[in-house]
């Protein structure tokens, strides 16, 4: 191994004031086969996100949750983009997301090694489907359950793309967006893992701040995440994606990014949303663009965190025989969407000019308005109204959303 560069220093509060994010310059010779870097600092007390840019641009993004990565021609560490190994300045990229009163001291070490081989994994067996729930739709229509928001080995997840297909599977879902933070390595690996599931996997990246988070759906390239929120937002359409603002309320993830233009979408119902007698997230619904459709996402990592796939399900109304995740895109787009705190919890449906309650007994149908009526059966249409509504229980508990 070759060393390269070594970079050391102590990050200090007036540093974090001034850029958020510190290129560190490498000058990589010709024929290199591959490079690996080291950040070392002391995690009990400071936090340094870690990153690579190469001489034409975005190498890859891991975050707070790898010291160390390798990029080479044939294999990267995940949440690195695998390629050839251009000579030329290359710049580790630190995020400086936690620095402590008295400073964050910190060593990053670059040296040239010999081109690692791709690991051979075996992808998980596929699980026997659960069928798929028969919901009231519209003629040739039909009703598809996924997730839009869960993490991968590419990010701060513990499974890999194929572990969570399977997973998604498992668990009855039809689509389940990939939205590793800050990368796009992982889409590539997306439409196999998909077909060998049975499920379709949309690909998407969380463009993540220290101050906000948002979902970038759609194959369309990588969105730099330390431009302003606005920059997200031009991106992401330009590009045919759809941008939906993550998790607005959550603890210190909490949407604080100032934006002129506010995006279609936002992921009002999330695992921090822990009681749902709460008004919060409906409040801020409210006061940042009532028109603005809602997305639920369970922001899923890691099975030790006990939190199920699928919870909340976002459902898609879309044309029956839907095979490809551009379907998916397609019905968030027309704002056929529903949400339930589960794939088999009671859930409201816009079918047609009718709201239609399944499994919904003794709870509340809310209209824009407020106006109450109640639910009786198990299966109970109602003439519907423009705008979002919702099923709420006696207690407030909100049980089902629909845009």
């Amino acid at each position: 191994m070759a060393p390269l560069a070594a970079h050391r220093g102590r990050w200090t509060l007036e540093d974090r004031a001034e850029d958020f994010y510190r290129l560190l310059p490498v000058e990589v010779p010709p024929g290199t086969d591959a490079i690996t870097v080291a950040l070392d600092h002391d995690r009990s007390s400071a936090v340094l996100d870690l990153g690579c840019f190469g001489p034409s641009g975005f190498r890859g993004w891991s975050g707070g949750a790898r010291e160390h990565f390798t990029i080479g021609a044939e294999f990267a560490t995940p949440g690195y983009l695998p390629g050839p190994v251009e000579p030329g300045v290359w710049h580790v990229c630190l995020g400086l997301h936690r620095v402590p009163r008295d400073g964050a001291p910190f060593e990053v070490r670059v040296e040239a090694v010999p081109a690692p081989d791709p690991p051979s994994l075996a992808p998980p067996p596929v699980p026997e489907r659960r069928p798929r729930r028969q919901l009231p739709a519209e003629p040739g229509q039909a009703w598809l359950a996924g997730d839009l928001h869960s993490h991968s080995v590419h990010s701060d997840g513990a499974l890999t793309v194929d572990e969570l297909a399977a997973l998604a599977a498992a668990g009855g879902l039809d689509f389940l967006a990939v939205t590793d933070h800050n990368t796009v390595s992982h889409h590539r690996e997306l439409p196999g893992a998909g077909r060998r599931a049975g499920v379709l996997l949309v690909p998407g990246q969380e463009v993540t701040r220290d101050t906000g988070h948002a979902n970038a759906f759609g194959d369309i390239g990588w969105i730099d995440f330390r431009r302003p929120a606005d920059h997200w937002l031009a991106e992401t359409e330009e590009r045919g994606g759809l941008l939906s603002i993550n998790h607005p309320l959550a603890a210190d993830c909490a949407w604080r990014l100032p934006m002129r233009r506010r995006p279609r979408f936002a992921e009002l119902w999330h695992w921090t949303w822990l009681d749902r007698r709460w008004g919060g997230p409906l409040a801020w619904w409210l006061a940042w663009d009532p028109t603005v459709l809602p997305l639920g996402g369970s922001d899923y990592h890691t099975p030790v965190h006990g939190r199920p796939l699928g919870a909340p399900t976002t459902w898609v109304q879309v044309p029956a025989g839907t095979d490809a995740p551009d379907g998916v895109l397609a019905a968030l787009t027309a704002g056929r969407i529903a949400i339930s705190a589960g794939r088999d919890a009671p859930v409201l449906l816009r079918v047609g000019d009718e709201l239609v309650v399944v499994d919904g007994g003794g709870t509340y149908l809310v209209d824009p308005d407020g106006r109450r009526r109640v639910v009786l059966g198990a299966h109970q249409a109602f003439p519907a109204r423009p705008g979002p509504h919702r099923l709420e229980a006696a207690d407030n508990t909100v049980v089902a959303l629909v845009a």
